[in-house]
């Protein structure tokens, strides 16, 4: 039984791990055959973009020591099914220079910082070919030249810390920033004069700097240097082979591939390449299987199942591996949200907080199991993400967190009917939705409802707690357990009494007790129901008095010392509640 890789991002370090590996390597013939110069493949996190970059490297790199010396990469697609593909795509392996270059690591608290590491990523790369300083014989201004970029950041370190002037540190950074935006073109240059071959450049997450800078403020200069980066190496390079370049969302033509008309954009509506990016049902069946999981099949379906990208259903990658390694040993425990512990759900707080009742009212559609119906388009900018709520349902849908049922064209516009697509995706709405619940209920002055409780007045308690459910998602009104949490964190800080959750008393659990600091003050009971209907709220209402008088609730307060109890029934349902007086 093989090793279950968790986090492997490198192709080479799962064969030599001997890893369990669901075989992609047919991507490099479809990448051969129907890529386009240069190629952006936009999917959702975790969804294996780097682990594919990674084999392809692996596969076309004439890989070299730091001697020149040709290392040899075939033994690792051993057995892997692009070896039975004809002698022209196989003739390929190992013929070409690589530039590979992941843009994560920029995801930094400023464009400085964020800067550097593009930097050393650059660096990395001149680093990593070094053997290509043997092209300059004794050209000792060649090699330095080359060795500048090679030590780029340690040089750059060594001179801004004698910089204390915050505008002389500007100069510096625009003067770094002119000669590194050419950098891979320089570098894509000598690999071809080295190698007899134009190099294939691989760009791995170019969105992250991206949505990083405009959550941090600086978007503008990082989408400036990102375009010109991407200008040099992809557009205007004789030495270009082909390029990929990976991430979660196409970023508008205009604002960031400017003039790239060699672009083909593979997004997850796209016909082709579908099954390179997630498990198929085929690929997770196999692996239960391999894993003695197979009677699990049912539950991993409902929870990490359900992305279609293209005409391919896929299963979320991360989360199927997590629940193997997870679950081998131990069939009967239960399934996790893990893609959910990685994903940023920044955006899906943000469109939560600002939610208008429109949007209210379509998540508790969604997360009920229902479907909408939204205009998509694959060009995006974050600058537009808050400009209108269609922006925000392309983001949630391009990025993993919706996905396509159906679509539909009318004249020049393409309607998607989309949904959740499993339980791993609605627990990230529903934590959500209840966090920011409970930010918002913090925030409130409970007085009205304290004053409401000692007056007896049930009409006051009625207003004030449906005026609270007014701001939530209805979709809560199936759970009587978050009703029960909500009254009882609304309790908790009521002055002179201490809430009790689920205590014993009298025969039963009563659901709430407020018990009183002084004696003299009586104790108050709250018996919580809910219904699924409005016309049934009465009887819900009557039944928490039955179960009241049934369970023998006061006489058990009185029964531990407090001198009398008044009890309240409630019954909710969705956004409204009734509220009665107990009386015996």
């Amino acid at each position: 039984m093989k090793k279950i890789g968790i986090g492997y991002e490198s192709y080479k370090r799962i064969v030599d791990d001997n890893c369990y590996y669901v075989d992609k390597t047919l991507l490099v013939r479809d990448v051969i055959d129907n890529a386009g110069m240069v190629t952006l493949f936009t999917r959702p996190r975790r969804f294996g973009k780097t682990l594919a970059l990674s084999m392809l490297q692996t596969f076309f790199e004439e890989e070299r020591d730091s001697d020149g010396n040709i290392i040899d990469n075939s033994h690792y697609f051993d057995g892997m099914k692009i070896m039975d593909s004809d002698k022209d795509i196989l003739d390929k392996m190992g013929k070409y220079p690589v530039i590979r270059l992941s843009l994560k690591s920029a995801k930094q608290p400023d464009f400085e910082t964020a800067f550097l590491k593009l930097k050393e990523e650059i660096c990395g790369e001149f680093e990593r070919h070094g053997y290509l300083k043997k092209l300059m014989g004794d050209d000792r201004e060649q090699i330095e030249a080359y060795e500048d970029y090679e030590r780029g950041v340690y040089r750059w370190n060594q001179k801004v810390q004698s910089i204390d002037n915050d505008t002389d540190r500007r100069k510096e950074i625009v003067a770094e920033y002119g000669k590194y935006a050419t950098a891979l073109k320089t570098l894509a240059k000598l690999l071809k004069k080295y190698h007899g071959r134009n190099a294939i450049i691989l760009i791995d997450e170019y969105d992250v700097p991206l949505e990083n800078a405009y959550q941090q403020g600086f978007y503008d200069e990082m989408i400036a240097f990102i375009r010109s980066l991407f200008e040099s190496a992809l557009k205007t390079n004789d030495a270009l082979g082909f390029a990929i370049v990976t991430g979660c969302l196409r970023i508008s033509k205009e604002s960031i591939f400017t003039g790239l008309n060699n672009l083909e954009v593979n997004s997850i509506r796209s016909r082709n390449f579908g099954e390179y990016f997630g498990f198929t049902g085929e690929e997770t069946m196999a692996m239960l299987d391999e894993y003695n999981l197979s009677e699990n099949a049912d539950i991993v379906r409902s929870w990490y199942d359900g992305y279609l990208f293209g005409e391919c259903e896929v299963y979320n990658p991360w989360s199927v591996t997590k629940y193997v390694k997870e679950h081998y040993d131990a069939p009967e425990w239960f399934p996790e949200g893990y893609w959910s512990n990685t994903s940023s759900n920044a955006i899906i707080k943000r469109m939560v907080y600002n939610a208008d009742d429109s949007v209210k009212t379509e998540l508790d559609i969604l997360i009920s199991g229902g479907t909408i119906e939204k205009p998509i388009h694959e060009d995006i900018t974050y600058d537009d993400i808050d400009k209108s709520q269609d922006n925000l349902w392309n983001f949630l849908y391009f990025t993993g967190y919706m996905k396509k049922i159906s679509e539909r064209q009318e004249n020049d516009d393409i309607y998607i009917t989309m949904a959740i697509p499993n339980k791993e995706v609605a627990g990230i709405y529903r934590n959500q939705i209840k966090e920011w619940f409970n930010e918002r209920i913090k925030t409130t002055d409970y007085s009205p409802i304290y004053d409401a409780i000692i007056e007896k007045n049930v009409t006051k308690i009625e207003e004030f707690l449906c005026g609270l459910l007014s701001v939530s998602i209805s979709y809560f009104d199936s759970e009587e357990s978050f009703y029960h949490g909500f009254l009882l964190s609304l309790l908790y800080g009521m002055p002179g009494y201490t809430a009790k959750s689920n205590r014993e008393s009298g025969n039963g659990r009563p659901d709430i007790v407020l018990y009183p600091d002084c004696p003299k003050d009586p104790a108050y009971i709250f018996e919580i129901k809910s219904r699924k209907k409005f016309n049934e709220m009465g009887e819900g209402l009557t039944e928490a008095f039955e179960q009241i008088y049934d369970k023998k609730y006061e006489e058990g307060v009185i029964d531990d010392g407090y001198i009398g109890a008044v009890s309240f029934g409630i019954c909710f349902c969705k956004k409204s509640c009734i509220v009665g007086l107990y009386s015996r």
